[in-house]
C-alpha cells in the first residue's frame, strides 16, 4: 500500500508544482488548486467503493471491504482495496472509455467553468488513473484490462501510442490551457 500511495503522491506533488511554477501560482488563492488536486488524488477510489456496494457486492472481495469498512477500519481497508485492486475486472471509472470521457470533461472544467478547485480535481483525477494504468503495465506488461468493453487488441505498439496520447494531453490540460 505504501509504494502505491507514495508513487501517486510523488507523480501528483511533481505536477502540481511544475504547474505551479510555470504559470507563477504563488497567491493563496492558489491553494483550491492544490485542495482539488488532493479530492481528485482520491476520488478514483470511489470505483472501488461502487464495485463493492452497487456493482458486485456478493463478491468475496465486496464483502471484506464493507465489513473492514463497517468495522471503521479504513486503514486495512485501503490496503485491501489497493492489494485486491486486480480482482475488480467491472470497475466504471477505471476503463478506456471513461478516461475518454473524462478528458472531455476536464477540457471543459478547465476552459470554461473558470474554477480553480474544478483544474485540481479534474487535473488530479486524470492523472491518477494514468498513473493506474502505468502501474499495470509494469506489473503485467499489458493494459487490456481497461479496453475490455472495446473491440480493441492492445499490443505494445498500440499501448505505446495510448500512453504516449495520455501523457500528452495531461501535459496541455496542465501546463497550456
Amino acid at each position: 500500500m505504501r509504494k502505491y500511495l507514495i508513487t501517486h503522491l510523488a507523480f501528483l506533488l511533481a505536477f502540481f508544482l511544475l504547474i505551479t511554477l510555470l504559470k507563477h501560482w504563488f497567491s493563496l488563492i492558489y491553494l483550491y488548486f492544490w485542495a482539488g488536486g488532493m479530492v481528485g488524488f482520491a476520488f478514483p477510489l470511489v470505483d472501488h467503493l461502487l464495485y463493492a456496494y452497487v456493482l458486485r457486492p456478493e463478491e468475496v472481495v465486496s464483502e471484506r471491504i464493507r465489513y473492514m469498512i463497517r468495522k471503521r477500519e479504513l486503514k486495512n481497508a485501503l490496503n485491501f482495496i489497493i492489494l485486491t485492486r486486480h480482482e475488480r475486472s467491472k470497475l466504471i471509472l477505471h476503463t478506456a472509455y471513461f478516461q475518454a470521457f473524462f478528458f472531455v470533461l476536464a477540457f471543459w472544467v478547465i476552459t470554461s467553468s473558470g474554477s480553480i478547485f474544478g483544474r485540481g480535481l479534474v487535473l488530479a483525477f486524470s492523472l491518477h488513473l494514468f498513473i493506474d494504468q502505468v502501474i499495470d503495465f509494469m506489473d503485467k506488461r499489458d493494459i487490456g484490462i481497461w479496453f475490455k468493453d472495446l473491440p480493441i487488441i492492445m499490443d505494445q505498439q498500440k499501448i505505446r501510442i495510448y500512453m504516449i496520447t495520455n501523457i500528452l494531453l495531461l501535459c496541455f490540460l496542465g501546463f497550456f490551457l
